[in-house]
């Protein structure tokens, strides 16, 4: 067995002690209760047998916090030993593995820079960028001096560390501000690191930091502590927890592991090995091999990204003594702090480093429970697919495979749907099954919205499902942890059944009030009802494509018009808008027509007179396609000139345009339609592609009242990466500064023609950063999914009072 070293995650220190929790363990325990600072999370852990339980090991700490006898703000390690012998064996490289500058440093560093008592009623004005200043604040000399002596301890002035951000209420038991504040890695040299420093202490104020103060209700004056680590050169790395994250259950301990460094675990980038053991006996419960294409490891002290070989791809990434190893350790730590633990982890070569550990903070959300018994151990406990939880809940059913829609009349009622992927036309299909599993797709794919609104639990991406599951199988689907079991009758009678939306009455309390609409997006008009129960402001975006599957009942719209059913389609349609724009009243629903691409047009009956298109995607669809095909936008013309007879709260917006005169044409259509001559309708187009920010001005001037800006098409296009996409998933990024840049030149021209402006897309609702920077735009609403919308309105709100009070203190 080799040596684990444990590198500092926390803040303070002083006197610690090597214990053994057990005598009949193997490892030891360092992490210690300073009787002045509190709970500490930093030791170093020796697996050696000689040790006793009594074996003690002094670390004499330089500095700790302002109430300790020796207040200087930069606080790091040195190791002596009251048993020399017993200390040798323990290999800590240099003198130290790690160094912190507590928040003390920084207040230190914030009053030398005269920022502190300006910081302390909030951020500058927006003329300043506080994150600038605090970037440039000045250093002491003497904390300079005490960094760079902390940065020696740990090698030579090219020894590269981890520079890691960490904040007081960072981590407790029920929050968690992981990915809040900056941290960088490679870091080497005096002037870098002192840059990198201020870099953390500057994030402290970035718009991510505030929203999320703000909406912890955090009080206290800010601060921030940086924790400088050597470098592991991982060859492999990753998570574990102590008591299962999709389950609760306090009797195992869940690994997930993969090749390089673990940022591409953290991040999600890649589907990593996991490992489930049980904590009593450490025996090894269950193994799932995951699919890792590529690892970021270091050459030379920068990070680069290599292809992983086919064959590699299938090997087991930890052995089973890599295993115990770590969860005999994972488990000492959870017995110390006596709560569950999240810890990150790197092996580099037979030595085994603990870089972080914080409570589990999720654990509250569902009640302890063990695994159903079938799913405890042995052959029933096996994983049988895995991918992306795409849609919340649990389903247990029998399968049925489908390989096509016209298949679709085999899935009974209750049953779990495996396909390839789903397309618009599946939505009668979908509508049968007890939960959805496809090989492929991201949760922005029509199985998962689709999905998602109608409850079910639903998980993608699992690219074998269709292969590895067979018809009549009893299964049970977690679409929360994007898992699939096996199953048996018992566990259909115990295992909850899908998720289901919460009912009108104990949705219908309203949030707070805010200024920028918070509006839904709907494809469906089951959920019509239950949706206009909760405090949202209308409709956002109603996708026509999902409704006209079952008006078009399988047939294609030009086999439909021969055959004679045009009444037929527009009494079907109009009904089902009716359903959903009599739910909302008043509230505007904004129907968004017919957006079909030729590869989903294509699989209707009399299909097959689409064109064949290479990339679909950015094919013929859209505004092109009705001006090209006149009968087809016709078709939305009449649907909704029929609606609005009883509900004119219903208004139209056009899909992909991507040229002025395209759209020109297109409205012409409309305006020679009896529809055109209705002038309360609003006029919407979608804002998807980057062009339609050079055309603002004019379209505005051809009478469009608004645009919707759609962050998936609008995020592909910007960054050239199709959203479906598993092996670039890792591009797809809303948040990039590029897509940022069009989105704000969208509103910026939008607001400046007159023009009322929205966002469409799940960013806005997971990202509370960017609300409150469409907010700060001045967007005049967002849309989102229906279980998104109270959470979208809270830190909509957040970013309004925000906003009011630096203009009242600016004032």
């Amino acid at each position: 067995m080799g040596t684990v070293r444990v590198l500092v995650i926390d803040l303070e220190c002083s006197d610690f002690r090597l214990w053994r929790p057990d005598p009949h363990q193997r490892s030891l325990n360092t992490v210690g209760r300073d009787p002045v600072c509190g709970p500490t999370r930093i030791g170093t852990v020796h697996e050696d047998e000689s040790f006793s339980r009594h074996t003690s090991s002094r670390r004499i700490p330089v500095g700790c916090t302002d109430r300790c006898r020796r207040p200087r703000r930069c606080t790091y390690y040195r190791w002596q030993s009251r048993q020399p012998r017993r200390v040798d064996s323990v290999e800590v490289p240099g003198s130290a593995a790690a160094f912190v500058i507590n928040t003390a440093g920084y207040l230190d560093a914030m009053d030398a820079s005269g920022l502190r008592e300006t910081l302390k009623r909030g951020p500058l004005p927006r003329a300043d960028s506080t994150e600038d200043a605090v970037c440039s604040a000045v250093v002491p000399d003497a904390m300079r001096a005490e960094i760079i002596d902390a940065y020696r301890e740990l090698g030579p002035s090219t020894t590269r560390v981890a520079v890691r951000s960490s904040a007081p209420a960072e981590d407790a038991a029920d929050t968690s501000y992981a990915g809040i504040h900056e941290s960088f890695t490679n870091v080497s040299g005096d002037g870098n690191l002192i840059d990198a420093v201020r870099r953390c202490w500057a994030s402290l104020w970035s718009d991510r930091a505030l929203t999320y103060r703000s909406l912890q209700g955090v009080q206290e004056e800010p601060s921030l502590a940086v924790v400088v680590q050597r470098m592991v050169d991982a060859d492999q790395s990753g998570v574990v927890f102590t008591a299962d994250p999709r389950t609760g259950a306090r009797d195992r301990i869940v690994i997930e592991a993969a090749t390089g460094l673990g940022e591409v675990v953290v991040g999600g980038e890649v589907e990593p090995d996991t490992y489930v053991v049980s904590k009593p006996d450490f025996s090894v419960l269950d193994v799932h091999i995951g699919s890792q294409s590529f690892a970021i490891t270091l050459s030379a002290g920068t990070e680069q990204s290599s292809e992983i070989p086919l064959l590699q791809r299938e090997k087991q990434i930890l052995t089973e003594d890599q295993i115990h190893r770590l969860a005999v350790l994972a488990a000492a730590m959870e017995e110390h702090y006596q709560r569950p633990q999240d810890l990150e982890f790197a092996y580099s070569g037979e030595q085994l480093w603990l870089v972080q550990t914080r409570p589990i903070t999720t654990l509250g959300q569902h009640a302890e429970t063990k695994l159903p018994e079938t799913q405890s151990g042995g052959s029933s406990a096996q994983i049988l697919a895995q991918g992306l939880g795409a849609g919340p809940g649990t389903a247990t059913g029998r399968v049925r495979v489908l390989r096509s829609v016209a298949d679709g009349r085999n899935l009974l009622e209750g049953e779990i749907l495996v396909a390839p992927m789903t397309r618009p036309d599946w939505l009668p299909v979908l509508r049968r099954a007890a939960a959805i599993v496809t090989d492929g797709g991201g949760i922005t794919c029509h199985a998962a919205i689709v999905g998602r609104e109608l409850g079910r639990p639903v998980i993608v991406g699992t690219r074998t499902a269709t292969t590895d599951l067979v018809d009549g199988m009893l299964i049970t689907v977690d679409g929360t942890a994007g898992t699939v079991r096996e199953a048996d009758a018992a566990t259909a009678v115990t295992t909850s059944a899908p998720t289901t939306p919460t009912p009108p009455s104990a949705a219908s309390t309203r949030g707070p009030t805010t200024a920028t609409f918070v509006y839904v997006n709907l494809a469906t008009p089951e959920a019509a009802e239950r949706v206009a129960a909760t405090d949202v402001d209308g409709v956002g975006l109603l996708r026509a494509e999902f409704l006209i599957m079952d008006a078009l009942e399988g047939l294609h719209p030009r086999t439909m018009i021969s055959r004679g059913l045009h009444e037929k389609y527009v009494t079907e349609m109009s009904s089902a808008l009716s359903r959903i724009a009599a739910a909302f009243g008043t509230r505007p629903v904004i129907y968004r027509a017919i957006d079909l691409r030729t590869n989903e047009f294509a699989h209707l009956e009399g299909g097959e007179v689409e064109p064949h298109e290479d990339n679909p995607m950015i094919g013929y669809r859209g505004c092109f396609r009705y001006i090209r095909e006149p009968e087809l936008f016709a078709l939305d013309l009449d649907v909704i000139a029929e609606t609005r007879k009883r509900h004119p709260n219903v208004h139209l917006m056009i899909p992909f345009v991507r040229t002025g005169w395209e759209l020109s044409q297109c409205l012409a259509q409309l305006d020679a339609h009896p529809l055109g001559s209705d002038h309360r309708m609003l006029r919407w187009v979608m804002a998807e592609i980057p062009s339609v920010a050079y055309w603002i001005p004019r379209y505005a001037a051809m009478g469009i009242d608004g645009v919707s800006i759609g962050t998936n098409d609008l995020t592909q296009l910007v960054l050239g990466v199709d959203r479906d996409s598993e092996i670039c998933k890792e591009l797809f990024d809303t948040m990039d500064p590029a897509v940022l840049d069009a989105i704000d030149t969208i509103i910026e021209r939008a607001t400046a023609a007159g023009m009322t402006t929205s966002l469409c897309g799940q960013a806005v609702s997971t990202d509370p950063a960017l609300a409150e920077h469409l907010v700060r735009q001045g967007i005049t609403s967002v849309s989102v999914t229906p279980d998104a919308a109270d959470t979208t309105r809270r830190a909509i709100a957040v970013a309004e009072r925000r906003i009011l009070l630096g203009q009242a203190r600016a004032g």
